[in-house]
Formats: structure tokens, sequence, C-alpha cells
């Protein structure tokens, strides 16, 4: 069966003022359907088409180049959509807090080598929290990459990421990364992101 877009998990004005809605309605709607679209293209009678996209993003460095950047975008922005939340924001709690803390000092150290991720990552990418033999860490990858995939410098289980490609950012942000990043911290859904740490471990 082919990949499809999902809605978004909320309207497209809910995440404003700190992701306005016309971003919101481009990104979902313009460039996640465009990933969408080429994946399909792309795996179209191949051996590819039955498989999940979890499967293509995990064999990333032996699939084809237009399957991994846009299977990478779907499962990426899918991921995306759902660490995010309106009436979020704040600080998580319990044993994801306790991890935070003890791999990174306290959650503002957290954040601020997280940000750093995202500053640092030339060009588009993504900044991911992850959990890697049970610990957290923190990474980034360029393009469509995530840590699931074989060809990741740092492999492990992501449970939360930020788009830092351009088109995430720049209709309300311009080149204002550092902005677009600090205002991010107001959306993050800590109780998805609680989930998947327990997941993962």
């Amino acid at each position: 069966m082919p990949f499809t877009l999902a809605p978004l998990p909320y309207s497209h004005d809910a995440l404003e003022p700190h992701i306005d809605t016309l971003t919101m309605q481009i990104h979902h709607g313009k460039h996640h359907q465009a990933y969408v679209d080429n994946l399909n293209k792309a795996i179209a009678g191949t051996d590819h088409e039955n498989k999940t996209i979890e499967d293509l993003v995990k064999h990333a460095g032996s699939i084809s180049v237009a399957v991994r950047n846009n299977g990478g975008g779907h499962w990426n922005h899918t991921f995306f959509w759902e660490s995010l939340s309106p009436n979020a924001g704040g600080t998580p709690s319990g044993h994801l807090a306790d991890a935070i803390n003890a791999a990174f000092g306290s959650f503002d150290a957290f954040k601020e080598k997280f940000n750093q991720a995202g500053l640092t990552r030339f060009g588009s990418g993504w900044a991911w929290l992850l959990v890697k033999d049970g610990k957290l860490e923190i990474s980034s990858t360029p393009n469509q990459d995530n840590p699931l995939m074989d060809v990741a410098e740092v492999k492990g289980t992501p449970i939360l990421g930020v788009d830092v490609w351009e088109h995430a950012y720049y209709l309300k942000y311009q080149n204002r990364r550092a902005d677009y990043l600090s205002s991010f911290w107001n959306v993050v859904n800590w109780n998805k992101i609680a989930e998947r740490f327990t997941a993962a471990k």
C-alpha cells in the first residue's frame, strides 16, 4: 500500500505564536506531502513496496538515495508533529526528568546542549534526543537522516527531534534559528516524550 500523509494531531494555528499558522500549513501540507508522494514514486514497482517506513529507514545505507531521503522525511516529520502540542512546554517529570538530570546535569543544561546541536548543524538537518544503551544522548543528523538509520553517526532510539531545515522556521524567524529553537520548548509535548522514553528503555 502506498504511504499516506496523516492529518496533524491539532489545528494549523494551534502552536501560535511559537510556530505560525502559515508555516504549519506549508510545512505539513506541502513539504511533508511531497516527501510522501516522492517516496511512493521511488518505491513503486520495487521490493520496497510492502515494507514499513521503519524497515526502510533502518536500512537507509542499502536503499536508493530517493527512498532514504523521502522515507526519512516522512518518518521524521510524522515523529515531529507528534512531539508537539498546544498548551505544552514546561519541564518533564518522573523518570525522564531524572534521566535528563543524570545525563546532562540539569534540564537547562540539556536544553542548551540540544539547542547547540541544532544551531551547529550546518545547512539542513535535525537535532535529536535519543536513548542509546539505556542512556540519553544528543546528536544531530544531516538532511532527513535520523538515529534509527544504519548510516547514522550516533545510532539509537530517538525520543525528541527538532527540524532545523529553513522551511521549518524561515517565514517567522528568517535567519534567527536560535530564536526558533528557544521558542520550540514552548510546544514540546513532554507526555509523549516520556512515553517514548519508557518504550525505548
